[in-house]
């Protein structure tokens, strides 16, 4: 791969940012809002895909890939981020009803959120292909870790809702500050009679933070069963994690209803981890088969869940 591929991207990445923070500069995200800039990432990611077919050879001219599987690996990689992702909208709803986050608070913390999840997920993108380069037996622990993983989510209780008020990140945070009782705008930090005290807003950011490192750690080791390509897989990510925002708005009042995701969630882990122990076997899953399954499992799911719940009360998570 290219540097200026690299360096090209980075660039593009600074600018989908600046254009998210712009149109989220009120505070309030309406939801009508939230659904036009939903389709728009969406759509861009696909452009990017059409980028992708057509200039693959040039961005990349030492790559196995041809133009067109590098463009389905960048879809199916894409996509499956994008829908293990939505698993984080349930989790931010939660951390947000549990420290009382006023409304228009929640765009710039989605937004920390969001970058530091990108710095978190390059680095270990970074590690990841680095180490399944050294070492190709790693791909089977990802594949057996997976395999777990799609097990523990299948048999959660999605009843039982995790308690943030006593997380490790609020346990750091109130050591090293006192934290004042109210939020004060988007400081994290306000000064006190008695020096500087930490806000609510810090403690809420820094559990963000922290899921998002366990939601890492499932999606990182599922996108290489994909591609092993580090551009694909981090431009995946990028795309994946610039729309979580809008998406959160969109679904926010309506996450109760999709009671089949956590069980397709499952399946979809479940069956990335079976296609990595199959790589370099007679039985390996092709890319576009992968893909195939991902939109065909979660549209089941979203339909089953949208006809099973279409005559009950929409009211958002609480505690």
């Amino acid at each position: 791969m290219s540097l200026f591929s690299y360096e090209g991207f980075a660039v593009l990445t600074v600018l989908m940012f600046a254009l998210d923070l712009y149109q989220t500069r009120g505070g309030k995200v309406s939801i009508k809002k939230a659904a036009i800039w939903s389709v728009f990432w969406v759509f861009l990611a696909f452009l990017f895909a059409v980028f992708i077919y057509f200039n693959w050879q040039l961005m990349a001219p030492e790559s196995t890939y041809s133009n067109s599987k590098a463009a389905t690996a960048f879809v199916t990689g894409y996509l499956l981020e994008k829908s293990l992702s939505v698993d984080n909208l349930f989790v931010f709803a939660l951390i947000f009803s549990q420290f009382m986050v006023p409304e228009r608070l929640r765009p710039r913390v989605l937004m920390l959120g969001v970058v530091g999840a990108l710095i978190l997920r390059g680095g270990m993108i970074a590690v990841g292909a680095q180490l399944l380069d050294d070492f190709h037996w790693v791909m089977y622990i990802f594949a057996v870790f997976l395999l777990y993983t799609g097990f523990k989510l299948w048999k959660e209780d999605e009843e039982e809702q995790e308690d943030f008020s006593d997380a490790l990140p609020v346990r750091i945070v109130k050591r090293f500050f006192k934290v004042t009782d109210d939020y004060h705008d988007h400081k994290m930090f306000v000064k006190g009679e008695h020096g500087w005290l930490a806000t609510p807003l810090l403690v809420v950011v820094a559990v963000i933070a922290l899921t998002d490192v366990m939601f890492a750690l499932d999606s990182i080791p599922a996108i290489f069963a994909v591609t092993r390509e580090p551009f694909l897989v981090f431009t995946a990510n990028v795309f994946a994690l610039l729309g979580l925002r809008s998406l959160y708005f969109v679904l926010e009042g309506m996450l109760t209803r999709f009671c089949y995701l956590r069980v397709a969630l499952a399946f979809i882990l479940s069956f990335i981890g079976l296609k990595m122990l199959l790589v370099g076997t007679a039985w390996a899953i092709p890319t576009a088969a992968s893909l195939c399954v991902i939109i065909l499992t979660i549209s089941i799911a979203i339909g089953a869940s949208l006809w099973k719940t279409r005559n009950d009360e929409h009211t958002p998570i609480n505690h």
